[in-house]
């Protein structure tokens, strides 16, 4: 099997060392820190910064070509570029799957659907070119480039099978960590027991993308306002990213300075691994189809289970009434400047009669007031309520957040100019 791997491998391509690290708890630790970064980090940029979703992503794939290119470039596994450009394509992962939801407004059940007939395409290809799937055989560019456009795929298919898992339960950040956590766990235990090694990775792989979201959801959302809503721990999304870029620094100057998850430095120090027993691994497949099942069901169960979900449709216009101004008037100006440079977009766009381009920018509008809830509320909470409320009255024209569909162009621009007016 080796003489044969090696005339492929030079048939395919220059060989290279191995690109990949060896599969260690190290690998999996700083694995679920990258994921965990990413989405802070993106959600800070598109947010907080104000930048928006669509831009987002163009940004983070024009980094993402960067550094892939740097990465394929080099013929050796090297720690620090190799996890950048985890970070990178996490972030740019989940920004598309977000795009798909957010802004072309595509049902999750559609999209993980849609991402996992991808994945399987990719991997059939791949396997019929290269007769493997290991990542302990990516020693050419061929596979490298298959084995980062599998990671892609799989980042996108995990945000869509971890949100549209959150749409049917309705869990809160904390309480979501544990399904893809008991998930990990299972199919460690079945590796263990003899499962595919290959099967194990990837299906770990995936689940580490809604792991470590949640995790970052958990840390940087804010805490509940009230009794039985989801609540997080409200470090925010900017001092997240801080320290699990400082954590993953840490983990990748160590990394380099042993050596430790280099397959050949790994090799050298670990005894072969035992060859597979086709019993076992068949024992251990009806046990991932066995985890399916369960898996499935507590889902239907958990949707079936009382939660919050949308807001009921009452009339949301505040009892409190403010002067043009008044509202914003102990909130940071750059932030309000930043709300009312969305909403004169999307009052732009409706006035134009661009009706995506309007829709997007209230979209982006209610993301960036969400994500400073946490900051403004505090400063004035009588003013953020009447802010608030406005607001949803806007949403409300566009069907964001609300069932019914959006309403006529004119009474978007009503809406808006008001909320303008109350911000100026």
């Amino acid at each position: 099997m080796t003489t044969t791997s090696e005339a492929r491998t030079r048939r395919s391509g220059r060989l290279m060392l191995n690109k990949v690290p060896e599969v260690t708890a190290w690998f999996w630790v700083i694995k679920i820190l990258c994921t965990t970064v990413g989405e802070s980090f993106a959600d800070w940029i598109n947010m907080k910064l104000g930048v928006g979703l669509v831009n987002t992503a163009l940004i983070f794939t024009a980094v993402f070509v960067v550094v892939l290119g740097v990465q394929l470039r080099l013929k050796r596994y090297v720690p620090f570029p190799y996890w950048l450009t985890v970070v990178v394509v996490s972030v740019t992962g989940t920004l598309y799957t977000d795009i798909l939801t957010d802004q072309l407004n595509v049902e999750l059940w559609i999209s993980t659907t849609v991402f996992s007939v991808l994945l399987a395409v990719v991997f059939g290809v791949w396997w019929l070119r290269e007769r493997t799937l290991s990542i302990h055989a990516v020693t050419t560019l061929s596979r490298e480039s298959f084995y980062w456009l599998t990671v892609l795929v799989t980042f996108a298919l995990g945000t869509a099978t971890g949100d549209w898992t959150l749409e049917l339960t309705g869990w809160s950040p904390g309480v979501s960590v544990l399904l893809p956590l008991g998930l990990i766990a299972a199919i460690t235990l079945l590796w263990r027991f003899g499962a595919n090694p290959v099967l194990s990775f990837w299906l770990a792989y995936i689940l580490t993308r809604p792991l470590g979201a949640n995790i970052g959801d958990w840390l940087a959302s804010p805490k509940a306002a009230q009794p039985g809503e989801p609540t997080g721990l409200a470090l925010g999304t900017f001092p997240t990213s801080l320290i699990f870029l400082g954590l993953i620094l840490a983990t990748v100057i160590y990394l380099t300075v042993t050596r430790s998850d280099v397959t050949e430095t790994y090799d050298a120090t670990h005894p072969p691994q035992t060859t597979a027993d086709p019993r076992r691994e068949r024992v251990a497949l009806a046990g991932f189809g066995l985890l399916a099942l369960a898996t499935g069901g507590l889902l239907v169960w958990a949707h079936g289970q009382p939660h919050v979900g949308p807001a009921p449709e009452t009339d949301a216009t505040s009892t409190v009434r403010l002067a043009p101004g008044q509202a914003v008037k102990k909130f940071p100006p750059a932030k309000v400047d930043a709300l009312k440079a969305l909403a004169s977009t999307s009052l732009k766009d409706a006035r134009s009669g661009n009706a995506t381009g309007a829709h997007a920018a209230a979209q982006s509008l209610r993301d960036l007031w969400d994500a400073d809830q946490a900051s403004l509320q505090p400063l004035d909470n009588t003013g953020w309520t009447f802010l608030d409320a406005q607001m949803d009255q806007v949403l409300k024209t566009f069907g964001i957040d609300h069932p019914n569909p959006p309403m006529a162009p004119a009474r978007q621009e009503a809406e808006l100019r008001t909320l303008l007016t109350d911000m100026r």
